[in-house]
Order: C-alpha cells, then sequence, then structure tokens
C-alpha cells in the first residue's frame, strides 16, 4: 500500500540524468570536445581536478541502467543527448556512432516500455562552438536548430516528446557570469545575450520539432522567491531576483515578452533582441519541464558594492539541509507550482517535473546496502506537496527524480551523489539504495 496520495492516471513515473555527467567515453566513437571537457581538464575548475573522462561509464553500461530503470518501475528516463557526440564540431553532418549510440538506447527504453525524454542540450557546447563566441553568439542558435534536425530526423519516429535545453538560467549565471561552471567565463550583466540566444535556440529548435509533428518542452530551474522581509526595499529586490530567475526564461516562452529588468540598469536592456525573435521563441509548448531543489529568500543589498546587483541571498534557517548544503523546503514545490499556475493562467501548458532529488551522505555497508534515508524524506515530501499543487488544480503530467544514479556533479566533480543507485567508481557497480526501493514500491503501489 502506498504511504503517498493517489496520482493521476497516466501519470509518468521516472528519473533523468546528463549525458556529461554519466556516459564517458569523450573521445571514443568519434565524439569531440565539450566546454566541460576543456573546463574540468582546467587546474582549479573541480573538486580533486575530477573530470567526466569516465564519470559512471554510461555509455559501455546502458543496458545495465536501463535494467534498473525497469526494475524501478520507471515509465520515463529523461536523458540527455550528447551535441559534441552528434556533431563533433558543432556544424555539419552527424557523426553516425554518436546517432546509433542514442538510437539503441531509445529502442531498449521502448522494449521495457519506458518513454524517452531526451533534452538536446545540457550544458555540454562543442568546444568549437565555445571557441567562436558560444552562447554569445547569435549563430550557435542556428546550429542549435540544425542540431536538433539531425536528431529528431533519425530519432522522431520513436520519441515524441522533447527537451531542448536544461536550465538556462544556470548555464547563463553560472557558466557566464560567475564563472563557476563551464565555460568559466565572468561577465557578471553582460551575460544576458547568453540567456536571449539560448531562448532563440529553443524557439528555432522546437520550429524543427513541430515541422515534424513532435512536441517540445524546456525544462527550466524556477525557484519561489520570498523577500526576506516585509520592508519595501526586500520585496523590491526579491521581485527583481524573480524577474532574473524565473521570468527571464518563462516570460517569453509563454507570453512572447521579456519581464522588465531595468532596475539592473542600462546594460540589461535586450537591445540583442531582433524583429520577430521573441515570436520565434513564444512558439506554443506541449509541456513546461520543472526543476525544483530549494526557494530563495532575498533581501535588499546596495547596487553599488554588489556588482551591480541590487539583491542578497539569504540563508534559510530552521530547516534540514542536504549534503550540498541546499535548505530542504518541500512546500516550496507546492508554492512554486501555484505560483506559476496564478501567474500564467491558461498560458501555461501541462507541466513535467523533470528535476527533482537530493544529496546525501552516502555510504555502501558492510551488507551491501545504502541507508539513506534523508532522501527517502526527502521524495516523500516532495511528492505530497506535488500532489498538494495537483489537487489546487496545476496539470502536473509526471515527476522524474534526479537522478537515476550518482555521477559527476559538475564542479563539485565526484563528492556530491544524488543518485537512486550508487555508483562505486573503482569498479562502476550499480547498487540501488534504500531510496530506490522505496521509490519502486511506490511507484508499484500507484499502479
Amino acid at each position: 500500500m502506498s504511504s503517498l496520495p493517489r496520482f493521476p492516471e497516466g501519470f509518468l513515473w521516472g528519473a533523468s540524468t546528463a549525458a556529461y555527467q554519466i556516459e564517458g567515453a569523450v573521445a571514443e566513437d568519434g565524439r569531440g570536445p565539450s566546454i566541460w571537457d576543456t573546463f574540468s581538464h582546467a587546474e582549479g575548475r573541480t573538486k580533486d581536478g575530477d573530470t567526466g573522462d569516465v564519470a559512471a561509464d554510461h555509455y559501455h553500461r546502458w543496458p545495465e541502467d536501463v535494467g534498473l530503470l525497469a526494475e524501478l518501475g520507471a515509465n520515463a528516463y529523461r536523458f540527455s543527448i550528447a551535441w559534441p557526440r552528434i556533431q563533433p564540431s558543432g556544424s555539419g553532418a552527424a557523426n553516425p556512432r554518436g546517432l546509433d549510440f542514442y538510437d539503441q538506447l531509445v529502442d531498449a527504453l521502448a522494449e521495457r516500455g519506458i518513454t524517452p525524454v531526451p533534452t538536446l542540450f545540457h550544458w555540454d557546447l562543442p568546444q568549437a562552438l565555445e571557441d567562436e563566441g558560444g552562447w554569445l553568439n547569435r549563430q550557435t542558435a542556428y546550429r542549435f536548430a540544425e542540431y536538433t534536425a539531425l536528431v529528431a530526423d533519425r530519432l522522431g519516429d520513436r520519441v515524441k516528446l522533447w527537451i531542448t535545453l536544461n536550465e538556462p538560467f544556470i548555464h547563463m549565471s553560472l557558466g557566464y557570469a560567475l564563472g563557476m561552471h563551464a565555460p568559466g567565463r565572468t561577465l557578471g550583466l553582460d551575460a544576458l545575450p547568453v540567456a536571449h540566444h539560448q531562448l532563440l535556440a529553443h524557439g528555432l529548435a522546437a520550429r524543427q520539432l513541430h515541422d515534424r509533428g513532435l512536441g517540445v518542452m524546456i525544462a527550466n530551474n524556477c525557484t519561489p522567491v520570498r523577500p526576506a522581509s516585509e520592508d519595501e526595499h526586500d520585496v523590491a529586490a526579491a521581485a527583481v531576483y524573480d524577474a532574473l530567475h524565473n521570468r527571464l526564461f518563462n516570460d517569453p516562452v509563454l507570453l512572447g515578452t521579456y519581464p522588465d529588468l531595468s532596475a539592473l540598469g542600462p546594460e540589461a536592456y535586450p537591445s540583442f533582441v531582433e524583429d520577430d525573435d521573441l515570436a520565434v521563441i513564444g512558439a506554443p509548448l506541449e509541456g513546461l519541464g520543472i526543476n525544483y531543489y530549494t526557494p530563495s529568500v532575498v533581501g535588499y543589498a546596495d547596487p553599488a558594492g554588489n556588482e551591480g546587483l541590487p539583491f542578497t541571498l539569504n540563508q534559510i534557517e530552521g530547516v534540514p539541509t542536504t549534503a550540498f548544503g541546499w535548505p530542504v523546503v518541500p512546500d516550496g514545490l507546492r508554492d512554486l507550482l501555484v505560483g506559476l499556475r496564478d501567474r500564467y493562467g491558461s498560458a501555461l501548458p501541462p507541466v513535467y517535473i523533470t528535476e527533482n532529488g537530493c544529496s546525501t551522505n552516502d555510504v555502501l555497508t558492510n551488507d551491501d546496502r545504502v541507508h539513506d534515508t534523508a532522501r527517502i524524506d526527502f521524495l516523500a515530501g516532495h511528492l505530497r506537496a506535488l500532489h498538494e499543487a495537483i489537487e489546487a488544480g496545476v496539470d502536473v503530467r509526471g515527476y522524474l527524480t534526479w537522478s537515476l544514479i550518482d555521477n559527476f556533479e559538475w564542479a563539485e566533480g565526484y563528492s556530491q551523489r544524488f543518485g537512486l543507485a550508487y555508483v562505486d567508481y573503482p569498479t562502476q557497480r550499480r547498487v540501488p539504495k534504500d531510496s530506490f526501493h522505496w521509490l519502486r514500491d511506490e511507484i508499484a503501489a500507484q499502479r
């Protein structure tokens, strides 16, 4: 019997991964280098100098990982396609061996009754395109559309719902504004063109997918934003942060407009937007992917001493934290989804939770188990909050937890474990954690 309330019929249950974080095999079968290959091999960029060269060796062990999904009872799997495997230099004809890899993966998922939900860009931009300016270069959006067409032509007969981009806000802010992720640029607010060019890429890719009769989503990292106090300065700062983190990437795709960013200064005005761009970006969506981890409490800061930003992110006190130090606030998921419904109304398409999970201090015990009680509590709390959002009228169609297996956690290397299955990196052996068994039983009970 399920400990969770009943979810709607046809609800999608599963897990998510990303290519650079799990595949390894970075120089096999014609794959070209990505910005994450370059970044992770640069001294001091990742914890302990970790790289994704081997990661979880999914490129060779994918049948085992599909078996894990089947054992979990998943009926959906979100993975990403490595652009450098398809176009090693970021343009030109497709690399047949790259397409072959995802072709066999999709077939294996279909044989197990698992719906494939691929993401076309999960941060692994071909290094050749970064050498030409990366997402600061408008032409990258057009290269992305060409890449999308190549993949859709090969897989579109079996893959009907596609995610264009993963978390464009995080890629812009950590990769181009703050330098914490690849490509490691520190442009501050001068990174804003990266937002527009990613969104343009989404719109151009959506056109390619729609032309082939395929469904389109984007996966945005969203956070419910709360002011640190009722002081008018904190309230205004929270509104600015909400516009930058949430609305900058939701408004254009759902409403065809940009939010007001004037509080960030004249340099924030999107002068790089050309005629008809917003019409392209605002193409209809068949779903909106939401990645949720934690809320944001925002207070006012003097822009003069804060790199031009009129806000600061405050600590959330009195709640548990993950091994990453992120506050655990399940109700934030309900508040976020209800807030999206209230803000966008009929413009909000069906919602899919495309990432939600936590890192915990996992230890493989002598009995070959991982007793990750904190992760079970995290999942249970967030699923109850998700059900409350559904009861409140939000059209939520699926829940894909992050992540299926432990993986390369970007700049944190292998120090953070998010997986339902433990990866013993020296042997690459997979060991389902207690959370895996819990979620398996809950999915079975839902059916």
